[in-house]
């Protein structure tokens, strides 16, 4: 049976739910490929301690290792929320066909998950950031970078 868009945030936002039944965050995600399910995650940030286990960044992770691919072609997106910046950023590099959300990231900020202050810091200058970041230059700092294009088996991402 072939599901609607809102056939697939509707199991988003049951998976959703279900999470913080069983202790996880109040977010899911699916990732489809032909009307399929490739795979899904949920947020364990706290259940798993780890900051980047959102539902996103889970199911990215498990769709790749299926699809045997670091991207997410012909795939599509499915979240119960709209991404956060890291999750945003995680959805960029996997180059997905579309992404559907159902909340939004203010509904989400109503509740205690507010990304406002994450894309003010990104826009400002690295040593302005609340969290100051500073750049220390090394002579050796682009030596990855030449050994990547100097290396024949690399993958373009």
């Amino acid at each position: 049976m072939v599901k609607t868009h809102e056939d697939w945030l509707k199991l988003t936002l049951n998976m959703a739910s279900e999470n913080v039944k069983n202790g996880g965050g109040p977010f899911a995600c699916i990732i489809v490929k032909n009307n399929s399910a490739v795979a899904t995650g949920v947020n364990n940030v706290v259940k798993n301690s780890d900051p980047t286990a959102h539902a996103e960044v889970e199911a990215i992770r498990a769709a790749c290792r299926v699809l045997g691919s670091h991207q997410l072609d012909e795939c599509i997106v499915y979240c119960s929320c709209e991404p956060c910046p890291m999750c945003l950023g995680a959805i960029f590099w996997s180059r997905p066909k579309a992404v559907y959300f159902a909340a939004g990231s203010e509904d989400a900020a109503k509740i205690g998950f507010d990304d406002a202050v994450i894309y003010r810091e990104i826009s400002l200058a690295p040593k302005k950031r609340f969290i100051p970041f500073t750049q220390i230059s090394d002579e050796d700092r682009i030596t990855p970078f030449q050994t990547w294009e100097r290396y024949e088996g690399r993958k373009a991402y």
